[in-house]
């Protein structure tokens, strides 16, 4: 399965070098995705962490508004890491001021709701279907508000949801590409694009 598939990391701004050796880690095809087109390869697409009013501003220079909806819309899994989990929610609270999300996700994100940067965190999560605690790295972390009837909650941190699945869409609040831990981007690989 895991070579069979190629998962195209978005790579404009933020920690995407880190989820594509993450991916490569697991034997998984990964591919910096730096203009539209490429969408075209890819099985799943992850959008990294990083500054979501930048990654935003570049998703419009660039172009990949309406290329990622359409490639999901015909089956692309989609996965959102902190940044990225705001850019694929339906409802952000505080916004993104004159930048756009991909509203793909029946979530409702808060952004920077833990704090700024010396407010980041490590804690062990109880992440669904992955096994044993899992390491949370947070750092300007974002958490979920709300989810619709559809989305499964995998993870909470104190009460707060910061992973959820919905169909062929996964958000994490937190960073895993930052750990060395491949359960969650084997889980996104196995689960979420093979499904």
């Amino acid at each position: 399965m895991a070579g069979s598939v190629q998962v195209g990391v978005l790579a404009l701004q933020g920690a995407f070098r880190e989820h594509i050796y993450s991916l490569e880690a697991l034997g998984v095809r990964a591919a910096a995705i730096r203009l539209p087109e490429q969408l075209a390869e890819c099985d799943g697409l992850i959008i990294p962490g990083g500054e979501s009013t930048a990654i935003s501003k570049l998703m419009v220079t660039y172009g990949f508004y309406e290329p990622i909806v359409e490639r999901h819309a015909q089956g692309m899994a989609v996965w959102g890491t902190c940044a990225g989990a705001i850019l694929i929610a339906k409802r952000i609270v505080e916004g993104l001021g004159d930048q756009r999300a991909l509203d793909l996700m029946d979530i409702e994100i808060r952004r920077n709701a833990y704090g700024r940067q010396v407010d980041s965190f490590e804690a062990d999560l109880d992440v669904a279907h992955i096994g044993e605690p899992y390491r949370g790295v947070f750092i300007r972390a974002p958490w979920i508000e709300s989810v619709g009837a559809g989305v499964e909650v995998l993870a909470r941190h104190e009460g707060r949801i910061c992973s959820v699945r919905e169909g062929r869409l996964m958000a994490t609040t937190f960073h895993p590409e930052l750990t060395g831990d491949p359960r969650i981007h084997r889980y996104f690989t196995e689960t979420v694009v093979g499904s």
